[in-house]
């Protein structure tokens, strides 16, 4: 299904039941951010707040739950477009014995060419409107978090042009506004546009950028789709849509636009030109993205439709809003990699607690000793899943979709002597755990259960630990805060612990010395967070866990009664503690003048019963400093 505009968008959630809209004035500028988080956190309607101080109004949280994204993407659900890429790609591909067989295929491929994105001539809707002076103030652009270095587009749909194949890429990149014809360009070096940049800059020429927002929704969610180089987001938002995307040229620069996006800004980057600093952002991980240099883009024109809607997203603590745009990729992009790489994948998982890049799940159908290790070094080889931090391949009859049974099941089938693979490799640049930016440790956990080739020399003959034996432990050790061995009584032998790190090696002596104890008997995993977390709450643990980390040097393999464990630092890294020299940035909360703000306009928005700030829960672990942490 394709939208014709953001507004038919709009019309198709309000006659769903999936939208409110809010009359009352909220400040683009923190408030909008407090009252998203805390609709985003209970299942919340997509809302569209028409009083933003501006000309225009905002739609945000649109693609906020599984309905709302399967909505956006014109299916019933998810796994839909899935199935439609296997089909269509088993029609294409399989073996045509006939004349008759191969006239069956031509309708399939009238639809295929029906998709392609097509240039047409005259003026798009998106250009109704041609700003006299372009200025991105006069745009209701919110500033997120309390230390965001400033107000951020977080749906901008970047579109460049590949200089040597003349391809183009559409990406979703921030973009922070400085002056009213002046933004950054968060362009990580993994990226496309980023490649595109700098074949610019060998050859001295300014780089033409055009910026659109809204339109089809589909066209924000293939921005951000893992496709592979070279191939063109247009064409994914045609299949999708089951519609071609007619472009037109804009009025500054050689680009060409979706006609019916909401607004178009127009520019250019000067590769000659001085970086600028952007940041800090609160960004999809719970943590400030800290301030970094990044390309300047000089805005020449906006453009927009009479009735333009302004879209918007906010990123922060998981679940947010982009959970369900992952949730999206990772049921889309399955059948690709299944039929074109990995046929013995049945399935996958990216648990919110990871945050995309930190935590992947893998199902396969297992036909050999070592067939774990093989599909974990196939996608640490597969574009954007080189950044996974942590991979667990499983089979037989875990259901990767339940958090107790995938733990269940590595309890079960996992000796941390054996089945633990750590390396190193390219991580995501917003990964703040890692030594060096941008490179760091990785583990694989080979979760499948074991072929006689595989299974360990020695097994583990102990009894099961129980959660009562871990009661004296605070005692025993005064800098632990806190114990949850909780999950040993279902079956799953790991226990979290808080801890009050004090000096050099404290965590890895404090490891041994736990497993030296009857507790520790026969528990496989345990993993150690900073004194102010919050250890009974397993989801935040596992959030915070798997930021903090760097599986390979912050593991601790120990031995003891007649066994091998795995311990995990996951702790706040220091310079003073760890030799640790970068700068580790604080998680994101709304502050207390912003809370007591929107608590007091609540009853006025039109959004049920009040419901408290998410922050509140997590203000006592924010660390002294702005978005940099302050010892």
């Amino acid at each position: 299904m394709a939208y014709k505009s953001t507004r038919d968008f709009i019309a198709a959630l309000e006659s769903a039941g999936e939208l409110v809209r809010v009359k009352e004035f909220v400040d683009p500028k923190l408030e909008i951010t407090e009252v998203i988080d805390r609709l985003s956190k209970h299942d919340g309607p997509a809302v569209l707040f028409e009083n933003t101080g501006t000309d225009f109004p905002i739609l945000i949280n649109a693609m906020g739950s599984e309905k709302r994204m399967s909505m956006a993407l014109g299916v019933a659900h998810l796994d839909d477009i899935a199935k439609q890429l296997e089909q269509l790609f088993k029609t294409i591909t399989a073996p045509k014995n006939s004349f008759l067989e191969k006239l069956k295929v031509l309708p399939q491929l009238g639809a295929i060419s029906s998709w392609m994105p097509k240039q047409i001539s005259g003026r798009g809707a998106c250009q109704e409107v041609v700003m006299p002076q372009p200025d991105i103030t006069k745009l209701p652009v919110m500033t997120c978090w309390p230390e965001d270095g400033g107000p951020f587009l977080t749906l901008p749909i970047i579109q460049t042009l590949d200089l040597v194949t003349n391809i183009r890429n559409v990406g979703l990149y921030r973009m922070q506004v400085f002056e009213p014809t002046i933004t950054g360009m968060h362009w990580h070096r993994h990226k496309v546009s980023a490649r595109h940049f700098n074949e610019y800059k060998k050859l001295n020429r300014r780089m033409p950028v055009s910026v659109t927002l809204g339109g089809d929704p589909c066209y924000a969610y293939c921005a951000t789709a893992p496709l592979p180089d070279g191939v063109d987001e247009f064409i994914l938002a045609g299949f999708i849509r089951k519609k071609r995307v007619e472009l037109v040229k804009c009025l500054t620069n050689d680009l060409y636009v979706p006609a019916d996006s909401d607004f178009v800004i127009e520019g250019y980057v000067d590769p000659n030109e001085d970086f600028i600093l952007e940041g800090p952002f609160g960004d999809h991980t719970g943590y400030y993205s800290l301030a970094d240099f990044y390309p300047k883009f000089h805005i020449t024109c906006i453009t927009h439709r009479k009735d333009a809607v302004y879209p918007s997203t906010i990123v922060g603590i998981p679940p947010q809003e982009d959970a369900w745009i992952g949730k999206a990729t990772e049921r889309i992009f399955l059948a690709p990699i299944k039929m074109t790489m990995l046929p013995e994948i049945i399935d996958m998982v990216l648990p919110v607690e990871g945050v995309f890049h930190n935590l992947v799940i893998v199902k396969i159908h297992k036909e050999y000793p070592g067939h774990a290790l093989k599909v974990m070094n196939s996608l640490w080889g597969a574009g954007q899943m080189m950044f996974t931090k942590m991979m667990i391949v499983t089979d037989g009859d875990c259901n990767i979709h339940d958090v107790m049974s995938i733990a269940q099941h590595i309890s079960k089938n996992v000796s941390a002597e054996s089945d633990f693979y750590f390396t190193q490799g390219p991580t995501d640049v917003l990964d703040h755990a890692c030594t060096r930016m941008s490179f760091g440790g990785k583990v694989g956990i080979d979760a499948t259960i074991k072929w006689d080739e595989e299974k360990p020399l020695h097994t583990n003959k102990n009894k099961q630990s129980t959660p009562n034996q871990f009661a004296e432990i605070k005692n025993l050790f005064p800098e632990i805060t806190n114990v949850n061995a909780n999950l040993l009584a279902s079956d799953i032998s790991m226990v979290f612990i808080s801890v009050e790190k004090n000096r050099k090696g404290h965590i890895a002596e404090l490891s041994k010395q736990l497993f030296e104890l009857d507790a520790f008997a026969n528990v496989n995993v345990l993993i150690l967070l900073e004194a102010n977390i919050d250890v009974s709450d397993i989801g935040n643990a596992v959030w915070r866990f798997a930021n903090n980390v760097d599986p390979r040097r912050d593991h601790i393999m120990i031995k003891h009664h007649q066994t091998t464990s795995v311990a995990f630092d996951g702790t706040r890294k220091t310079l003073m503690y760890d030799d640790f020299e970068r700068d580790w940035p604080n998680i994101l909360v709304s502050d207390e003048d912003t809370i007591a703000k929107v608590d007091a306009m609540w009853s006025k928005l039109n959004l049920g019963g009040l419901i408290a700030s998410p922050s509140l829960r997590y203000r006592n672990q924010v660390y002294k400093g702005g978005a940099v942490v302050k010892d």
